[in-house]
Formats: structure tokens, C-alpha cells, sequence
């Protein structure tokens, strides 16, 4: 499997994403659960194209830092780009900012392991 490359994905904060919203506190700004979710899927992204037929991947370790809030109606992107790569293991470094102003609001590393989806599903 060669190396994944970055992958930057662009969301919209909704209601729906509220820290009130997701349980995460009572806030109307970005929840971190979401936050977590959206920069996840950056990584499967940039991993998707890569893997074996019937494969996917399982995030086993996250390490992220929620650095500044965001409204509803703000624009995030989040990315993520391969930094380490042993055999089934892929880490991530992963970061969001806000596109209209710039300003960092979370960075930190996310690590994946590429798992067979069949068998994966059959231990549980």
C-alpha cells in the first residue's frame, strides 16, 4: 500500500453540530464530538483510495486539541496528512480552521489500522 496523501474536507457548523446538540455542553458553538467526527473522516479520505478491496479502517487512537470555538453558520476545514506508516498502521496529523478568518481551531494526530471489513465484523 503506497502512502496516503492529504485530505482537506470543508463543513458548514449547524445546529445539528452544537456542543448543546451533541451532549458535549450548552453551548451554540462547534462540539467537539463533531469536530472529532469531521476530522475522522479526513482521515478515512485520504485513506479510502488506498486500500485493498474489502478492507477499511478502524480509528484506534485520537489525540486532538479543540482550540477555539466556532458559530453556527461558521465554515471549517479539516485535513489530514500522513505522518507515519507501518504495515497496517497509518498516523495522522490532523488540523481545522475556520476559512473566512483563518484561525486554527483544533490540531493533533489521529491514528487508523487498515482491518479486513468481513473478518473485523465477524469477532464481534
Amino acid at each position: 500500500m503506497s502512502r496516503p496523501e492529504t485530505a482537506t474536507l470543508t463543513f458548514l457548523v449547524g445546529e445539528d453540530d452544537t456542543a448543546a446538540a451533541v451532549g458535549s455542553g450548552s453551548l451554540p458553538v462547534l462540539g467537539t464530538p463533531r469536530l472529532l467526527a469531521w476530522l475522522e473522516a479526513a482521515t478515512c479520505a485520504g485513506l479510502e483510495p488506498l486500500l485493498p478491496e474489502g478492507s477499511t479502517s478502524v480509528g484506534t487512537r485520537v489525540q486532538v486539541e479543540h482550540l477555539a470555538a466556532s458559530p453556527v453558520g461558521a465554515e471549517v476545514e479539516v485535513s489530514a496528512s500522513s505522518a507515519y506508516e507501518d504495515g497496517r498502521l497509518h498516523r495522522f496529523t490532523v488540523s481545522a480552521r475556520d476559512t473566512t478568518s483563518g484561525k486554527v481551531l483544533a490540531a493533533g494526530e489521529i491514528t487508523r489500522v487498515v482491518v479486513d471489513a468481513e473478518r473485523f465484523l465477524a469477532r464481534l
